[in-house]
Protein backbone atom coordinates (compact mmCIF):
# COMPACT_ATOMS: atom_id res chain seq x y z
CA UNK A 1 0.00 0.00 0.00
CA UNK A 2 1.26 3.58 -0.78
CA UNK A 3 1.72 6.27 1.74
CA UNK A 4 2.09 9.87 0.65
CA UNK A 5 4.90 11.04 3.72
CA UNK A 6 7.84 13.26 5.15
CA UNK A 7 11.07 11.97 4.15
CA UNK A 8 13.80 13.52 6.54
CA UNK A 9 16.76 15.39 4.65
CA UNK A 10 19.55 18.08 6.29
CA UNK A 11 22.06 18.62 8.33
CA UNK A 12 22.20 17.82 12.21
CA UNK A 13 19.52 20.13 14.02
CA UNK A 14 17.95 21.79 10.74
CA UNK A 15 15.49 19.59 9.40
CA UNK A 16 13.51 19.32 6.55
CA UNK A 17 11.76 17.07 4.76
CA UNK A 18 10.99 15.85 1.22
CA UNK A 19 7.35 14.88 0.52
CA UNK A 20 7.04 11.68 -1.38
CA UNK A 21 4.90 8.76 -2.22
CA UNK A 22 6.21 5.40 -1.10
CA UNK A 23 5.67 2.05 0.32
CA UNK A 24 3.98 2.25 3.36
CA UNK A 25 6.57 0.03 5.46
CA UNK A 26 9.27 1.47 3.11
CA UNK A 27 12.69 2.08 5.57
CA UNK A 28 13.07 5.84 5.66
CA UNK A 29 16.03 6.25 3.22
CA UNK A 30 14.43 3.69 0.43
CA UNK A 31 14.07 5.34 -2.89
CA UNK A 32 10.57 6.58 -3.38
CA UNK A 33 8.54 6.18 -5.95
CA UNK A 34 7.97 10.07 -6.99
CA UNK A 35 8.97 13.33 -5.34
CA UNK A 36 6.15 15.67 -3.97
CA UNK A 37 7.57 18.49 -2.91
CA UNK A 38 9.29 20.02 -0.04
CA UNK A 39 8.72 20.97 3.61
CA UNK A 40 11.07 23.27 5.83
CA UNK A 41 10.08 23.20 9.31
CA UNK A 42 12.25 26.07 10.57
CA UNK A 43 10.34 28.95 8.03
CA UNK A 44 7.07 26.71 7.92
CA UNK A 45 7.02 26.69 4.03
CA UNK A 46 6.23 24.23 1.85
CA UNK A 47 6.74 23.78 -1.50
CA UNK A 48 3.90 20.62 -2.96
CA UNK A 49 2.75 19.51 -6.14
CA UNK A 50 -0.68 19.85 -6.03
CA UNK A 51 -1.95 18.24 -8.89
CA UNK A 52 0.25 15.26 -8.34
CA UNK A 53 -1.19 14.96 -4.81
CA UNK A 54 -4.49 14.64 -5.69
CA UNK A 55 -3.30 11.88 -9.16
CA UNK A 56 -1.71 9.95 -5.78
CA UNK A 57 -4.68 10.09 -3.41
CA UNK A 58 -6.93 9.44 -6.04
CA UNK A 59 -4.87 6.18 -6.63
CA UNK A 60 -4.87 5.14 -3.38
CA UNK A 61 -2.33 6.70 -1.46
CA UNK A 62 -2.95 7.73 1.93
CA UNK A 63 -1.48 10.17 3.56
CA UNK A 64 0.46 9.87 7.40
CA UNK A 65 -1.40 12.37 10.12
CA UNK A 66 1.22 14.70 9.77
CA UNK A 67 1.49 14.82 6.07
CA UNK A 68 -2.56 15.20 6.37
CA UNK A 69 -2.35 17.97 8.59
CA UNK A 70 -0.16 19.47 6.64
CA UNK A 71 -1.97 19.18 3.49
CA UNK A 72 -5.13 20.89 5.49
CA UNK A 73 -3.27 23.71 6.28
CA UNK A 74 -1.85 24.39 2.43
CA UNK A 75 -5.40 23.50 1.26
CA UNK A 76 -4.16 20.92 -0.61
CA UNK A 77 -7.72 18.97 1.08
CA UNK A 78 -10.57 19.85 2.97
CA UNK A 79 -11.32 18.62 6.12
CA UNK A 80 -10.93 18.25 9.84
CA UNK A 81 -7.24 18.24 11.07
CA UNK A 82 -6.26 15.00 12.93
CA UNK A 83 -5.14 14.54 16.34
CA UNK A 84 -1.70 12.67 16.01
CA UNK A 85 -1.42 9.77 18.56
CA UNK A 86 1.92 10.24 20.96
CA UNK A 87 3.24 7.39 22.45
CA UNK A 88 2.49 7.17 26.47
CA UNK A 89 5.94 6.89 28.77
CA UNK A 90 6.17 5.08 31.18
CA UNK A 91 8.64 5.82 34.29
CA UNK A 92 10.32 3.36 35.86
CA UNK A 93 10.58 4.96 39.10
CA UNK A 94 7.88 3.47 41.19
CA UNK A 95 7.60 6.12 43.84
CA UNK A 96 6.52 8.37 41.38
CA UNK A 97 3.14 6.12 40.53
CA UNK A 98 2.82 4.95 44.46
CA UNK A 99 3.42 8.48 46.10
CA UNK A 100 0.28 10.55 47.48
CA UNK A 101 0.40 14.04 48.55
CA UNK A 102 0.28 14.19 52.16
CA UNK A 103 -1.58 10.52 52.15
CA UNK A 104 0.82 9.09 54.37
CA UNK A 105 1.34 11.50 57.05
CA UNK A 106 -2.31 12.38 57.20
CA UNK A 107 -4.34 12.06 60.11
CA UNK A 108 -7.74 10.46 59.85
CA UNK A 109 -10.76 12.30 61.90
CA UNK A 110 -11.30 9.14 63.39
CA UNK A 111 -8.26 7.99 64.73
CA UNK A 112 -8.09 11.78 66.49
CA UNK A 113 -11.41 11.86 67.98
CA UNK A 114 -11.64 8.21 69.37
CA UNK A 115 -11.28 7.99 72.88
CA UNK A 116 -9.65 4.48 72.06
CA UNK A 117 -7.21 5.80 69.73
CA UNK A 118 -5.25 7.80 72.33
CA UNK A 119 -5.76 5.14 75.02
CA UNK A 120 -4.16 2.77 73.04
CA UNK A 121 -0.66 4.53 73.25
CA UNK A 122 0.89 4.26 76.54
CA UNK A 123 1.83 7.37 78.56
CA UNK A 124 5.66 8.49 79.15
CA UNK A 125 7.21 7.39 82.64
CA UNK A 126 10.30 9.50 83.73
CA UNK A 127 13.32 7.37 83.82
CA UNK A 128 14.48 6.21 87.46
CA UNK A 129 17.69 7.96 88.26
Amino acid sequence: MLAIKLQRIGKKHQPSYRVVVADRRSKLNAPPVEDLGSYSVSTKAANLKKDRIAYWMKVGAEPTTTMWNLLVREGVISGAKRKIAMKKVLRKDHDFQEAKPDSAHSISSEQTSSPQATADVPAETPAAQ
